[in-house]
């Protein structure tokens, strides 16, 4: 097949695909464009790639265990600096989500942050 022949019958193709042609048929199967319609490509057994962990969910995790976390230790987690730490502890964890987050100190140690889960109602 020459590329004359080739363009030409691309051409028609789109000719046929175009909003009245398409309009036209009955069902998907009628349908005069190849892309319209039935999808007859073979079904492939692929795996599901793990949901993605976002960074948010990360410091939650961080802040659930009784002890909670520091902000060293969010920082290296996340990558983010101290001031960014702080400002998700204060804007996004109490305003935006509305949990309890307590501080505690021990002598010697850095401040630790939790969330205080609350029981019953």
């Amino acid at each position: 097949m020459s590329t004359v022949a080739v363009e030409a019958s691309s051409k028609s193709t789109r000719a046929s695909c175009s909003k009245n042609g398409a309009a036209k048929a009955k069902r998907a199967s009628d349908s005069p464009c190849p892309r319209i319609g039935a999808d007859t490509s073979p079904k492939l057994d692929v795996p599901q790639a793990p949901a993605l962990v976002t960074k948010q969910e990360q410091v939650l995790t961080f802040l659930n265990p009784p002890d909670g976390a520091s902000i060293k230790e969010i920082m290296q987690a996340t990558d983010w600096q101290q001031h960014s730490v702080r400002g998700f502890l204060a804007g996004t964890v109490k305003k935006t989500l509305g949990f309890t987050l307590t501080s505690s100190k021990d002598p010697g140690e850095a401040r630790r942050y939790r969330v205080v889960t609350r029981r019953g109602r």
